[in-house]
């Protein structure tokens, strides 16, 4: 079942900027603001300056499908913002996935889980 969509207006972009709060670690930065619906929404954005777009582009579907995996971990009513810094640069599917969920644990949105 899918727990978010894609965030796509500039709008939506600039008030998670405004409003949300940033944590950042050596590939990624993280903007995160409640939307107070049961819906995530996450959009992803790397700049130019990371590399050509080819490059852009796989850093992008990795941070998306790191996101995807390990949806039902995060809380649900979230604006999640991920940019990509310089560092993601050639990184590989897994350094992608630990920085994520990294800044996601640092924002204290995943679900508590119980150990039994």
């Amino acid at each position: 079942m899918k727990l978010s969509e894609s965030m796509k207006k500039n709008a939506n972009f600039k008030s998670v900027y405004k409003s949300g709060k940033s944590l950042a670690n050596t590939y990624l930065i993280m903007y995160v603001m409640e939307n107070h619906t049961e819906r995530n929404k996450l959009g992803v954005s790397v700049s130019k300056k990371v590399g050509n777009s080819v490059i852009r582009h796989r850093i992008t579907r990795l941070i998306r499908e790191s996101y995807r995996l390990n949806e039902e971990m995060f809380n649900s009513g979230l604006d999640i913002v991920v940019i990509a810094r310089a560092g993601a640069k050639g990184r590989n599917y897994l350094e992608i996935n630990s920085a994520l969920l990294h800044l996601s644990r640092m924002h204290k949105i995943l679900k508590e889980t119980t150990k039994s």
